[in-house]
């Protein structure tokens, strides 16, 4: 006959957990529900004149040409950051896997960028790539290359992609080291005296064991490539030019805090936070079926 365990009541469970929920409710909670009554309000932009107008300014917005543009373009941008970055991460990961002299260098030089802050990362780029003082943009042009990322939009984007990308690597190789070196090497020493080559060993022992880290890198990048790379796009852009690479983050600011359209930036905000979450929870239900824990 089993015994059930009976703990007596204590308060300790929810001190420990309080500050926690605090931050969350002051936070992410209260700054959430305020931009969502904002988003249903039109006021001046010093708040003297508030006026309900329920959902007009969603309305507005999907009648905008410069919404649907820059929604689109927030589309490619986080699809090609996140490709990027955990491609060259796992392929980085994967190369200190196999160096056996100089490795602890190797994996300090790129866990560097993850400290670097992003509008100080948007800086560096942005110097190595300006068009009369950058070295990369002087190599460019000795090569018969025109860069001029000011006037170019796409050269623009390029450039905010590659500093995005680039800062972003750190991270995932962080996550990547670590999963591919919980893998027993047993298994991969197994596989190796059966006569599979690196290739095949990655591609069938090492890539399907870490499919957890991956699928939960995939979540966190696509999250920062919409969110934290606002910095990044300040530093070397501010959206431009023509505003080709204003996403829909950097739009927000755009509206609210230089166009002062509280209530259009606070919809923006909310239909930001939305396509966020769909995004998750889509991954979540979908994607992780393929995940082999």
């Amino acid at each position: 006959m089993l015994k059930r365990v009976h703990f007596r009541p204590s308060l300790l469970p929810f001190m420990l957990v309080a500050p926690q929920i605090a931050v969350t409710l002051v936070f992410f909670m209260w700054p959430a529900a305020q931009a969502l009554y904002q988003s249903l309000l039109i006021e001046d932009a010093f708040g003297f004149k508030t006026e309900f107008v329920w959902f007009e300014n969603f309305q507005i917005l999907w009648e905008d040409s410069y919404y649907v543009a820059a929604f689109q373009r927030t589309a490619l941008f986080s699809v090609t950051v996140a490709a990027l970055a955990m491609g060259s991460a796992l392929v980085l990961a994967a190369m200190v896997d196999r160096i056996i002299k100089g490795v602890l260098v190797y994996r300090t030089m790129l866990i560097w960028p993850y400290a670097v802050a992003p509008v100080i990362a948007g800086a560096l780029w942005v110097f190595m790539f300006d068009p009369t003082l950058g070295i990369f943009a002087y190599a460019l042009n000795t090569i018969g290359y025109d860069w001029n990322h000011k006037l170019d939009g796409d050269q623009a984007m390029t450039l905010v992609i590659i500093a995005a990308t680039w800062k972003q690597i750190a991270y995932n190789f962080l996550f990547f080291v670590a999963a591919i070196q919980s893998i027993p090497r047993s298994l991969i020493e197994a596989a190796a005296i059966d006569g599979a080559g690196p290739m095949r060993r990655f591609w069938s022992i090492i890539f399907p064991l870490i499919t957890p880290t991956t699928f939960f890198l995939l979540v966190v990048n696509i999250v920062y490539a919409f969110f934290d790379t606002f910095g990044i796009i300040h530093a070397i852009t501010q959206g431009g030019p023509a505003k080709a690479t204003e996403i829909l983050v950097y739009k927000v600011y755009n509206d609210g805090f230089i166009g002062l359209d509280l209530g259009g930036s606070a919809a923006q905000s909310v239909i930001l936070m939305a396509i966020v979450i769909v995004i998750t929870v889509i991954q979540f239900r979908y994607i992780e079926r393929k995940v082999e824990y």
